[in-house]
């Protein structure tokens, strides 16, 4: 599986660290590209982040080859094999250290900006890459954090291969790698955006970590309410929940015949407060509407009321909203996310139906969208195929096996809870890094 950027990859790895929250830990991470990984880390965990400067030493005559690693205190990590196999001989090996140490003092320099290490001695040092291939740089790293006195050493990275991984194991403490591959090609392979890290975005990322040191922000209370969202000329009841700190919100656009009320609709719900994001679950029209069965099919109408909403939660909240279809609420979703003012950063179908949005809606969606269908639901599987060739935004069609429209079979619902999840929480509050959506296949 293919990370989404840096920034995806990280949140998916600080899953994987949990068991470290409470603890004394520092991370640390390798610049350029592993920085931004480590960011995501270091806030999910709540802990301090640094930089620890190391560069390659590359085989003259293929620079992407390494022959081993230098770092900042004077740390050096050769690889015999790769000397001997490659020709290095003294002189040239000499060269490159001279040029690379030099680039490790300039980095430390523009990195640091005048401020210390954050100490490690005596804590558990999480030392993050965006990748592993020889595994020459992350070696070098993890011996000086154990040579400046860390009680514990733990490598986390989203990718590397199998050989280096188990080599690492002997190094460091422990190795916690997303996914380790036997057939492994390049780091950038394992990414839809590897877009390479600017010093200016390191320097970025390690000044909003210093700044809830020296000026704690305060909290926003979390929410948890009945609420009436103004729709036009109508009022809909809703229930808004916003844990601490959430970074965005959700709201879900029921199909016809579903509810707020719905037991899954609130396991859904209570999935996403689990991640920290808060949702709106409310129905898009009221008792006397809903009698009238062609209103649930007026996707224009739904639309519409969608569009307030959304306008209303972001000016209640204000945080960046995504939408979460079903249904004919699919169509709505995407309709609305189109209507002036929407700005919505995510959208994600559960069953739904996206064909019964106009084209020109279709193709004029930005916001990333995930598609879930269940295997044997044929018909809305074949559907949502023929409406995500008329996405131009970056999308997905997710496939539960075994799983019929309405998800009721064991662990369908789970699977589609959780792919939901990590598609809002990867992409919903994407805005903070400038990227512009793309298109996946």
């Amino acid at each position: 599986m293919r990370f989404d950027d840096r920034r995806a990859a990280g949140l998916r790895l600080a899953r994987c660290l949990d068991f470290l929250r409470g603890q004394d830990v520092v991370v640390l991470g390798l610049p350029r590209g592993g920085v931004p990984v480590a960011f995501e880390v270091a806030r999910e965990l709540v802990v301090p982040l640094d930089v620890l400067v190391v560069r390659k030493l590359g085989v003259p005559s293929e620079p992407e080859w390494g022959f081993g690693a230098v770092s900042e205190y004077g740390g050096r990590v050769l690889n015999p094999d790769v000397l001997k196999e490659a020709g290095v001989d003294p002189a040239a090996q000499c060269a490159v250290e001279r040029t690379e140490r030099a680039e490790v003092d300039r980095r430390v320099r523009r990195y640091r900006d005048g401020h210390e290490p954050v100490p490690v001695a005596g804590r558990t040092v999480v030392v993050v890459d965006d990748g592993l291939a020889t595994g020459a740089t992350a070696e070098a790293a993890c011996r000086i954090v154990r040579d400046r006195g860390a009680a514990r050493v733990i490598l986390a990275v989203p990718v590397g291969p199998e050989r280096t991984v188990t080599r690492l194991r002997g190094t460091v403490d422990q190795v916690v790698c997303l996914q380790t591959v036997r057939f492994f090609g390049s780091v950038g392979a394992w990414y839809h955006d590897f877009t390479q890290t600017p010093d200016d975005e390191v320097t970025a990322l390690l000044a909003r970590a210093r700044r809830p040191e020296e000026a704690p922000p305060v909290p926003r209370p979390p929410v948890d309410r009945e609420v009436r969202v103004p729709v036009g000329r109508v009022e809909l009841a809703a229930r808004l929940v916003v844990p601490d700190a959430a970074p965005a919100v959700v709201a879900f656009a029921h199909g016809s015949g579903s509810s707020r009320h719905r037991s899954r609709n609130r396991y859904l719900a209570q999935t996403l407060h689990r991640a920290g994001l808060g949702t709106l679950l409310f129905d898009l029209l009221t008792e006397d509407e809903e009698r009238d069965r062609h209103n649930a099919f007026d996707v224009v109408l739904l639309a519409r009321r969608l569009h307030a909403a959304a306008l209303w939660l972001r000016h209640e909240t204000p945080l960046p909203v995504g939408f979460f279809g079903a249904g004919t609420g699919t169509a709505a979703a995407l309709e609305a996310a189109v209507l002036p003012g929407a700005d919505i950063h995510a959208i994600v179908s559960r069953g739904g139906r996206p064909g019964l949005a106009g084209p020109v809606a279709l193709a004029q969606v930005r916001a990333p969208t995930l598609l879930i269908v269940g295997s044997r639901d044929t018909r809305v599987l074949s559907l949502n195929r023929l409406a995500a060739d008329q996405l131009c935004c970056e999308h997905r069609i997710a496939v539960v096996p075994g799983a019929a429209h309405l998800f009721e079979e064991p662990g369908a619902l789970a699977t589609v809870a959780e792919l939901a999840r990590d598609w809002f929480t990867a992409h919903l509050v994407r805005q903070e890094n400038g990227t512009a959506p793309r298109r996946t296949a």
